[in-house]
């Protein structure tokens, strides 16, 4: 049996019906990439106000996820996800008739909201309800993570060129609506679990559920994230802060300084939106959150800057860029399932150890890459990259639960998830503070080794711990 709670016919629907629900956020923060000339030439703006048809959906994102975590462990967790099929379908549905640019955006915000959801509780449910071979469900989910990561590119590239920009996001309906039929039949009801998690949903008022949800910490730590990472995706490396970047300076003081007061807030609060007292008794949960960052740090910064390299420095076209490219997605797919098996033989530990010799071994070779290297090498640096990707998704998702109480699950897998935008946007910085604005092949030199002094600081973090050391004895 795969699992404790349900039948082997119901195992089988409920990881189907999570899948569909988690990958409609890697899906539509991919798959809009392609279409931002077309979304340039429909509102008539210019490239640095489209973007943030990207940006809004990461920012939006990274703080709802700990805000949806948390809602699930105190509302419940399949009623939460049910909502965020809801929500994402109507937002998507509701896209394409935006009569302009800010709406599309608002539209945008609300659809990051709805599969924020499912992201942030879609894990805590496989965290409660499959105790057995745990890391083979988290696999299962992450081919579904990495797969619409992976192809998204593609099938928004494709949706745009034969139907247009509204195209990539009717694309969610049908998934939507299928993943809200399954979802209603397979997922268990929160009122079947023990322990602490079942006074979540024991019948209690809501106005008694509301109040343990910590509204005005929420509301500081979405304020003061939202604020930091839009004062970091502001910043332009190749401005000073008197010639431009004086207000990216001040908007991330600001995020930095809500998160002061957000932290005094919830060590004072009788019931803390984040327990951050938790994080000091289950210190693992830190490491692996930062390896989580690490990892995100130097998938990303390839993922997104290696396109413009192989285009800008060695000439190719756009579909032989996407070819190769195919590679890092394909490796990722292939190595999530087999990180199952092997984390379920070997430990969670040592996967994590080989994956960060992996991307080391990648980051060095991107030193060593230059116009006149064989495409050979740029495969082998993908697939390494690709293969690390795989590896990571779950071995640190099964990292983090083998040290998370239950009842704090939903939270602490939201706040995870933000790590992975908090690593995505230091890619995008590190990729513009190494490249001074164009893409050369010195420029990608220097961001190789930032990347590698990056794939060591993580190696290091995934050595076993010294004996008698404070993270031995924790």
């Amino acid at each position: 049996m795969p699992n404790t709670t349900v039948s082997k016919a119901s195992y089988r629907g409920l990881m189907i019906s999570i899948g569909l629900g988690v990958m409609l956020n890697p899906l539509n923060s991919s798959m809009v990439s392609v279409a931002i000339p077309a979304l340039q030439k429909a509102f008539n703006i210019d490239y640095t106000s489209v973007s943030w048809i990207i940006f809004a959906f990461y920012v939006s994102s990274a703080a709802a996820q700990p805000i949806m975590g948390k809602a699930g462990d105190l509302f419940g967790r399949r009623r939460l996800f049910l909502s965020g099929l809801v929500v994402a379908f109507a937002a998507s549905a509701l896209a394409p008739l935006s009569a302009n640019f800010v709406w599309l955006i608002v539209l945008r915000v609300v659809q990051s909201i709805g599969t924020s959801m499912m992201v942030a509780v879609g894990m805590a449910i496989v965290r409660i309800h499959v105790q057995e071979r745990q890391s083979s469900a988290l696999a299962t989910l992450s081919v579904f993570l990495s797969g619409a990561a992976a192809i998204g590119p593609f099938i928004g590239g494709l949706l745009t060129a034969h139907w247009g920009w509204q195209a990539i996001f009717l694309a969610n309906l049908p998934f939507a609506a299928v993943g809200f039929g399954l979802a209603r039949r397979t997922i268990p009801y929160d009122d079947k679990l023990a322990g602490p998690a079942a006074e979540s949903t024991d019948g209690s008022s809501f106005r008694s559920q509301l109040k343990r949800i910590d509204l005005p910490g929420a509301l500081l730590f979405a304020v003061g994230l939202t604020t930091l990472f839009i004062g970091l995706l502001s910043f332009d490396p190749g401005l000073s802060l008197r010639t431009g970047n004086g207000e990216a300076a001040a908007l991330t003081a600001i995020g930095l300084l809500v998160f002061v007061v957000f932290i005094r807030h919830e060590l004072r609060a009788a019931a803390p939106f984040i327990p951050l007292r938790l994080f000091a008794r289950y210190p693992t949960i830190n490491r692996v959150n930062l390896e989580f960052m690490l990892a995100n740090l130097l998938f990303y910064a390839v993922f997104f800057g290696l396109p413009s390299y192989l285009q800008q420095v060695r000439h190719m076209s756009e579909s032989h860029t996407g070819l190769l490219m195919l590679s890092l997605g394909l490796c990722s797919l292939i190595f999530a399932p087999i990180a199952g098996g092997w984390i379920e033989r070997a430990g969670a530990a040592a996967v994590l150890r080989i994956s960060a010799l992996v991307m080391t071994a990648g980051a060095i070779l991107l030193v060593v890459l230059n116009p006149h290297s064989p495409v050979f090498l740029i495969v082998l640096i993908l697939a390494a990259f690709g293969i690390a990707n795989g590896l990571n998704g779950v071995a640190m998702q099964s990292a983090l639960f083998a040290s998370t109480p239950v009842e704090a699950a939903g939270v602490v897998s939201g706040l995870f998830n933000t790590f992975r935008y908090l690593g995505t946007i230091f890619s995008s910085l590190l990729i513009g503070l190494a490249m001074g604005g164009e893409f050369t092949g010195s420029g990608f030199r220097t961001l190789g080794i930032g990347l590698t002094i990056a794939a060591l600081l993580l190696l290091a973090l995934s050595l076993p711990p010294r004996p008698g050391s404070k993270r031995h004895n924790n």
